[in-house]
């Protein structure tokens, strides 16, 4: 009788890159990038093929087992969107027929028989549709439930948004897996003596608040800067508050909230940083407030942990589930309850309660394990 070798072909993953964009990662781009770098450099006997929107950064072809292709048109907006993940992408996965297409952003493409897994973080455009362009509401509305329906699974990043998805698309919950975001590894606590440069440097000096994500409607800035205000009216000692993020958009109800303030002049616009100037910032705060009115993950909650930073953070949506017992949770639409735990968390006991708290439950939230939670979704998509 003879004897065949099993020939056994090299198992081919399109991915959707185009948000690994040099300098300018933020919040979905920053979860891509720790996810499949470790994901690549743990499966070498796969092809990993990521389909770029503009020329890579060679720093994100992370093995030699990572082929970059490069599409057109660069897709920043929702016309474009169609035409580079229904057809650019479309032409891609049939040229270089893969075995699976799987999108960290979600945007799957619907002209295609790969079979896809779609990354969710958050369907907050359902509950909060005004918080957006109207174009931009009109894409998500009308593609995401059908993304939902033609994904092979789901990849979601907590537990709120498997139910969330479940209940707003009539998906069925054993074709969803979570895999809960991580922090960068940079992030961890800092000597006194440099917390007293990063305070000089940024805060004239002065201990502050701070505050980081996309300057976006439900980061809720037009009730965090009303709160900071109760809280200096208050007699509270001198505190700035340090706002981390890009104004794009910058509404005028927030910049409304901004221009009403007594205190604005405390108020500090840090733009973008560096995941190095980042970590500094946050680890010499006096406390991190995030006080969205709806999140998917949030992992500036993860990060301040990790610097062993007390938290405020809302009580709705995914936020009492990540930061557990480890932070002090207010109603993000009621500024009292924010101006509140604004003050409350002077006490110094209580944030030395909730620091332990927080160094404790860190251990919960590491990009490894969300990589191999990601590795084993893909997995069972075949």
């Amino acid at each position: 009788m003879l004897n065949f070798a099993k020939i056994i072909r090299i198992l081919r993953i399109a991915v959707n890159t185009r948000l690994l964009l040099p300098n300018k990662l933020e919040g979905i781009g920053w979860v891509m990038y720790e996810t499949l770098r470790r994901m690549v450099l743990a499966h070498p006997e796969v092809e990993f093929y990521f389909l770029f929107d503009r020329k890579p950064d060679p720093k994100y072809i992370f093995a030699p087992n990572v082929k970059p292709v490069v599409l057109f048109p660069q897709a920043r907006h929702p016309f474009l969107y169609i035409w580079y993940f229904e057809l650019s992408v479309a032409r891609a996965l049939r040229r270089i027929k893969p075995d699976l297409y799987y999108s960290p952003d979600g945007y799957l493409c619907l002209q295609t028989d790969v079979p896809s897994v779609a990354h969710f973080h958050d369907l907050s455009f359902e509950h909060f549709p005004n918080d957006m362009p109207a174009i931009d509401l009109w894409h998500y509305k009308k593609y995401f439930p059908q993304y939902a329906r033609k994904a092979r699974r789901i990849i979601t990043v907590s537990e709120f948004s498997k139910k969330d998805i479940c209940d707003c698309y009539q998906i069925e919950p054993d074709k969803i897996d979570v895999a809960y975001n991580g922090a960068n590894e940079i992030f961890e606590p800092i000597e006194e003596t440099e917390k007293t440069k990063v305070r000089e440097q940024y805060a004239q000096g002065k201990p502050y608040f701070m505050f980081v994500g996309s300057l976006h409607p439900r980061k809720n800035l037009a009730r965090l800067f009303p709160a900071y205000d109760l809280f200096r009216q208050r007699g509270s000692e001198e505190v700035k508050l340090l706002i981390v993020g890009e104004k794009r958009w910058w509404t005028d109800e927030i910049k409304q909230a901004y221009e009403s303030m007594t205190f604005k002049g405390d108020v500090v616009f840090l733009g973008h940083l560096c995941a190095e100037e980042l970590h500094k910032v946050t680890a010499a705060s006096y406390a991190s407030v995030y006080v969205s009115y709806f999140e998917g993950f949030g992992i500036p909650i993860v990060e301040a942990f990790r610097c062993k930073v007390p938290v405020i953070t809302s009580n709705v949506t995914s936020m009492p589930e990540v930061a557990g017992d480890a932070a002090l949770l207010v109603d993000p639409f009621d500024v009292n309850s924010i101006a509140n735990a604004m003050v409350k968390i002077q006490d110094e006991n209580l944030r030395f309660q909730l620091i332990k708290n927080a160094w404790l439950r860190k251990k919960k939230y590491s990009w490894d394990t969300t990589a191999e939670s990601v590795w084993q979704s893909l997995m069972k998509s075949f």
